[in-house]
């Protein structure tokens, strides 16, 4: 009868994350089915999920298709969704990618999170990036993010390493300076430079 209570976006989506949590596929398959059927139009909480579920089944060019299936549709990809794509392409080793979609997050005026520095910075710094690696460290103060301050140590020496002392200066002291979070950095000594 009529009282049964229809399943809504909220049960399909929190559906959708228990199966692609434990890898269930084919199961998340017939209710992306099922929310056609009944007319239940997906959010960016239906499909990240799924992003992350293929991402961490190194299944990351069906993700890049996922992302740019949800700009068709008209669904706005989130930081969430972005990070899912970064870490894909950092557990793979691909820095130009995670670098590319590092770019997307601002593209979309979405802001980096926390999560997308603790994966993107050490990353960035054993692939040698140290350059970048000073963006984004820039980044996490005026963003006003908390990451271990040994992430952020990993650039700073990474800078001295390459002999770009003002640089590393400039972050040491960003680190110090800044009015939410002390982080401790210091310079390398002489003799392990």
């Amino acid at each position: 009868g009529k009282n049964r209570l229809e399943p809504d976006l909220v049960t399909f989506n929190t559906l959708l994350d228990a199966f692609y949590r434990n890898k269930r596929f084919s199961d998340a398959e017939k209710l992306w089915g099922l929310m056609e059927d009944k007319n239940v139009v997906p959010n960016v909480r239906s499909y990240n999920p799924k992003l992350r579920a293929l991402t961490s089944d190194n299944r990351i060019s069906e993700a890049v298709e996922l992302i740019e299936e949800m700009g068709r549709k008209g669904v706005k990809p989130d930081v969430y969704s972005f990070n899912a794509l970064i870490k894909g392409f950092s557990d793979v080793g691909n820095l130009e990618e995670a670098k590319r979609w590092f770019g997307e997050i601002v593209r979309n005026d979405c802001a980096p999170d926390r999560s997308t520095f603790k994966m993107l910075v050490p990353f960035v710094c054993k692939k040698g990036d140290f350059d970048f690696a000073l963006q984004l460290g820039k980044k996490v103060i005026s963003g006003r993010h908390i990451i271990a301050t040994e992430t952020m140590q990993l650039v700073v020496d990474g800078l001295v390493k390459e002999s770009k002392i003002e640089e590393a200066e400039e972050l040491v002291e960003l680190g110090k300076s800044n009015n939410y979070f002390y982080y401790k950095l210091k310079m390398p000594i002489d003799d392990e430079r």
